[in-house]
């Protein structure tokens, strides 16, 4: 499909592009079915990938990473998405995460831990919603108190991605309820700490592949060194997190909605109605230019945000307005394509209503979209348009 150039990639990226392409291909499409049923993908997938250098490469050298920037990891989110996977969580993993370990964690911790998230052999997950609190992290109840030598933690978080196969848990705890927001801390809570459980796997409406699940602690003793930066400063962390999270959701809801074109336009080509190709129906061709109208400037809208980010221009503004209309324009534009394929749009076996599912959440996830408009709304008197 024609689009623009895209001079942020290399030939070296290109060259990464076209093994993660083949992965994809070869270990992803032919299972997500089976996973979707499982509601899990199997751990040996995330060790296949990190054997590839699909996972983390941004980190330096010296804990197993590439060291060259997030683009790397970039064409990973696109190329999952462009075949529609929702089940591995390897963005998440890679550009959500770890940051956070790299960017707060001590010497230690990251000695310990980096090199086994890049390999695959330790899972990341990260713990903000409980089930009370969703986007009002203020609110949270999961609590720290200081135990000897670390940390006791009590409380409960839901919908957690990759919750289930996680082995390291960046955690949102309250270790000064007096202060709201600004007692707020990051602990690293691991695989196997007494008194860390799951609840059940829970079921959602799509993104059937991807493990969520709810986690609790009861008296889970976490050592000093777990504590990501400084006591108290887990809601500003997470704030400056955000940028590269929000900014990924444009990245993937911009490559779903180009895969989710590709197959209709596929479909509507090889499918007839009343004798004739349903592309050949005017009606089919004005929706799909304009839907390819909205995917070229989709595309714009991401790299350039893409190419801020890389030079560490992009605000939270920017970010929350790309976080915003990407998710929206993912969501009209699975909503057309599956009114293109008709009834068998309404099956699940098709990509599309697939696709049409597992976008829902894209509007609420990492902030909704009133948070977002909420966000760009308070910069309105600040600025000049």
């Amino acid at each position: 499909m024609t689009m623009f150039p895209r001079p942020l990639f290399n030939e070296d990226h290109e060259a990464f592009r076209a093994i993660v392409r083949r992965f994809c291909e070869k270990h992803v499409a032919p299972n997500h079915a089976q996973w979707a049923e499982d509601h899990i993908v199997p751990r040996e997938i995330w060790q296949a990938a990190g054997a590839l250098g699909m996972l983390n490469a941004w980190l330096p050298e010296e804990y197993g990473g590439v060291g060259d920037g997030i683009l790397f990891d970039v064409i990973v989110n696109e190329e999952l998405s462009r075949i529609g996977a929702t089940g591995p969580g390897f963005s998440l993993h890679s550009l959500i995460v770890t940051p956070y370990v790299y960017h707060h964690g001590s010497d230690a911790l990251k000695t310990r831990l980096l090199p086994k998230m890049v390999s695959g052999d330790a899972i990341a997950a990260i713990a903000m919603t409980e089930p009370s609190t969703g986007s009002d992290l203020a609110a949270l109840k999961t609590s720290a108190t200081q135990d000897g030598d670390g940390w006791l933690v009590n409380g409960q978080k839901t919908f957690i991605t990759n919750g289930h196969n996680a082995d390291v848990i960046v955690t949102a705890c309250v270790t000064d309820p007096a202060r709201g927001s600004k007692g707020i801390s990051l602990l690293v809570i691991e695989r196997g700490m007494e008194g860390f459980t799951r609840g059940r796997n829970l079921r959602k409406i799509g993104q059937h592949a991807q493990d969520t699940a709810e986690l609790f602690f009861d008296n889970v003793h976490v050592p000093a060194e777990n504590m990501l930066g400084q006591q108290n400063q887990g809601f500003k962390y997470m704030m400056q997190e955000l940028v590269q999270e929000r900014v990924m959701i444009s990245v993937q809801c911009q490559a779903r909605a180009e895969g989710v074109f590709r197959e209709t336009l596929d479909y509507v080509s090889d499918r007839k109605a009343f004798g004739t190709r349903v592309i050949d129906f005017q009606n089919t061709r004005f929706t799909l230019a304009d839907i390819k109208a909205q995917l070229m400037a989709g595309r714009a809208f991401c790299d350039q945000l893409m190419a801020l980010h890389v030079e560490k221009k992009l605000d939270p503004v920017q970010a929350a307005a790309g976080k915003l209309w990407h998710s929206e324009m993912l969501g009209r534009v699975a909503d057309a394509c599956l009114q293109l394929h008709g009834g068998f749009g309404y099956m699940e076996e098709y990509p599309v209503a697939r696709a049409y599912v597992d976008a829902r959440i894209e509007r609420i996830y990492a902030g909704t979209s009133e948070i977002m408009k909420e966000i760009i709304g308070r910069s309105l008197g600040q600025e000049a348009l």
